[in-house]
């Protein structure tokens, strides 16, 4: 058993060694060794026809020679074996033997089969005769009553044999058999070997003659075919600067150069397509890195092809570091990447379904970073499909910063809240005053009439105010344009002094005007200036108890009077001796619907007033600002332009005067540049 796994094994190898070889070989030259081996084939099978052919005519030219020699010595023994005169039997034989080349032995049998005589013969044969019976082994189909010879043939050491049996009859009688061997024919034999010499000499002359052809095809065709098959691979590469020199003639120098000129085309080419495609890129990537959006394209792997700077700035992405080529994922930020990562690997599963693509052609996210900065961004997945709409080709992700619009949002739903719980209030009181008058109005007293009467009106004012400040509101966000012109600051004091002066008489308040006398214009809208000082002195009035002091200040920036700069902005205080706002308050103080009694008193209000201060002095490219401090008072200030006659470009100039450092003053205090305030010692003081 071991033996057969090892000659097993050592065919496999054998095997497996002619496959290895045989599939080393070019078509070109299976085909030709399967050509020259069905030629061959056909050759040898032509040679074994004609050997054949040859040696069956032999065979019957032998049977048929002795089959007739053997009856025409059958006819001459038969009377001598019927008379038994052996002796002249003997002698005919050994005459017809001595004549005759072509006969190898002749033997007689008697009926039994007995050998009675038979040459040649030896003298040991002779002496032994009488004491030695030899008998002749018939074929088993040999028939005595036949009248024609028994012909075989069989090899010898000393080659083929054809053996002739022939019965022997005399008068009707069946005397025994004879036996003759004849040789074949010489020249027959001759001509069987020279055509065999003959077959195996074209055999191996169709070999030779084909490894010449061989030789010469590699030699002179197969180089070539080589180097074009070379050339070809190069190009199928993208090398198109393969060229072939071979000095051939004919067909095949055509092909090479036809070859080489295709490959200079097929250069010039490329390089056309690179320099568009190049300029291309170049335009894709000018106008991806500047739309307003983010925008990350990635491949079906989620490896990041391109990507601009606005990605890179709401992702938080260093302008240094290396994305292209990675997963995005192992960059994005924790939120976003916990919200994409399913999405992104369902469409770029193998065997997502074209429904599916189709499904999640676009998907939307929003989402918040918290770092590096707290940020709402709304991402866009959109799937790039191919032609057919069936398979991936990409994902182009849109990052959209909407922090802004989420702010908005907010404060759009804040202020809808707001008012809504504004309008609620009035309403509600004027509802139940009326609804009291009117089911009760005959119980109640005259004062008592009277007094609901006049919270309804005070109520139905407080609603109108609303609804004004509200739609001064919308009007100063919205993008309304409004003229601007000279505007002499001493004209809207004095008129919102007037307007507030009995009320300040009312509460026992003092009005402190302290104007330059030589104050120049400023560029200001006259209506829009006179409600900012009726809003900023209303509120000082309504949060300064009986005896304290309201004042409006203003003067020219740096108006010293030894600089001879000439002054550019005009500052505007309204000071008072109110209750002061908290350091905490400060900050929400210009904010909508903030107002400051919620928290330390009941006074009546909208909470718009300040927004809408706020938002008509940023209409005059400033800000405004305030210092406070509490039980002491506050000032509001705001600097504007002076105007120019000549056209001037207006510009925000407020972004500085923030810094400046406010001291609290006494009013009257003559310190240009700085706000004043009325200190707790003089508020004490006053009647």
């Amino acid at each position: 058993m071991p033996g057969e796994f090892a000659l097993l094994d050592l065919l496999k190898q054998i095997r497996d060694l002619i496959r290895r070889w045989w599939s080393e070989f070019t078509l070109q030259t299976k085909l030709m060794a399967a050509a020259t081996l069905m030629v061959s084939l056909l050759m040898s099978g032509l040679t074994f026809w004609a050997v054949n052919s040859i040696q069956q005519d032999a065979r019957v030219n032998d049977t048929r020679f002795g089959s007739d020699l053997g009856l025409l010595l059958a006819a001459n023994v038969s009377p001598l074996v019927g008379e038994n005169d052996l002796t002249e039997l003997a002698r005919f034989t050994s005459r017809f033997y001595s004549s005759t080349s072509s006969v190898r032995y002749m033997l007689y049998a008697d009926a039994d089969g007995e050998i009675f005589f038979g040459i040649p013969f030896s003298q040991s044969e002779v002496q032994n005769s009488l004491t030695i019976r030899r008998r002749m082994q018939l074929p088993e189909n040999y028939n005595t009553n036949l009248d024609y010879p028994l012909v075989r043939q069989h090899l010898t050491p000393d080659g083929e044999v054809t053996d002739v049996f022939v019965p022997l009859n005399h008068n009707g009688k069946y005397l025994g058999v004879l036996a003759i061997g004849t040789n074949p024919n010489p020249t027959v034999g001759t001509s069987s070997h020279l055509t065999r010499d003959v077959t195996i000499a074209v055999f191996v002359s169709i070999w030779v003659m084909v490894i010449l052809g061989a030789v010469f095809n590699a030699l002179q065709i197969t180089k070539p075919i080589k180097e074009l098959l070379l050339g070809v691979k190069n190009i199928a590469t993208g090398n198109f600067k393969q060229r072939i020199d071979l000095p051939f003639g004919g067909e095949l120098g055509e092909l090479i150069l036809s070859f080489n000129e295709m490959a200079e085309r097929l250069e010039r080419y490329e390089e056309q397509n690179i320099e568009e495609l190049t300029a291309e890129k170049a335009k894709l990537e000018t106008l991806v890195s500047t739309i307003a959006d983010g925008a990350v394209l990635l491949d079906t792997n989620m490896n990041v092809v391109l990507v601009n700077p606005t990605a890179r700035h709401l992702f938080g992405w260093d302008h240094n570091a290396e994305v292209n080529g990675h997963n995005v994922l192992h960059y994005l930020p924790d939120p976003i990447r916990t919200a994409l990562n399913q999405p992104l690997h369902e469409i770029t599963r193998a065997d997502v379904s074209p429904e599916t693509l189709r499904d999640r052609e676009e998907s939307e996210f929003c989402i918040n970073i918290p770092e590096p900065t707290n940020r709402t961004v709304r991402i866009l997945l959109n799937t790039v499909l191919d032609q057919s709409r069936a398979s991936v080709k990409g994902i182009a992700i849109t990052v959209q910063d909407i922090t802004r619009e989420t702010e908005l949002n907010e404060a759009k739903s804040q202020f809808i809240s707001n008012v809504s719980h504004e309008l609620r209030t009035p309403l509600f009181n004027i509802k139940s005053f009326i609804e009291t008058l009117h089911e009760y109005g005959e119980d109640l007293s005259e004062a008592e009439r009277r007094e609901f009467l006049d919270t309804a009106n005070r109520e139905t004012d407080r609603l109108t105010r609303l609804v004004n400040d509200v739609l001064d509101l919308s009007k100063l966000e919205s993008n309304k344009r409004y003229h601007f012109d000279g505007v002499y600051l001493t004209q809207p004091i004095e008129q919102t002094l007037r307007t507030h002066q009995l009320n300040a008489r009312d509460k026992g308040i003092e009005l402190i005007q302290d104007i330059d006398p030589e104050l120049p214009a400023v560029l200001g809208n006259y209506d829009l200036l006179l409600q900012v000082l009726n809003n900023l002195l209303g509120n000082s009035l309504k949060f300064t108890q009986a005896g304290g002091k309201v004042a409006i200040r203003a003067y020219a920036l740096n108006a010293q009077p030894s600089s001879h700069v000439p002054s550019t902005q005009v500052r505007v205080e309204i000071s008072d001796t109110g209750i002061g706002i908290d350091p905490e308050d400060q900050d929400a103080i210009f904010d909508r619907f903030f107002r400051v009694e919620n928290r330390v008193h009941t006074l009546e209000g909208t909470g718009l007033g300040l927004s809408i201060v706020r938002n008509i002095i940023a209409k005059h490219n400033s800000r405004m600002h305030l210092i406070s401090e509490v039980g002491v008072g506050t000032t509001f200030w705001f600097d504007l332009a002076i105007f120019q006659p000549e056209p001037l470009q207006v510009t925000e100039v407020a972004s500085g005067i923030g810094s400046q450092t406010a001291t609290l003053n006494p009013i009257g205090a003559d310190t240009a540049g700085q706000p004043a305030l009325p200190s707790s010692a003089e508020v004490s003081t006053l009647p």
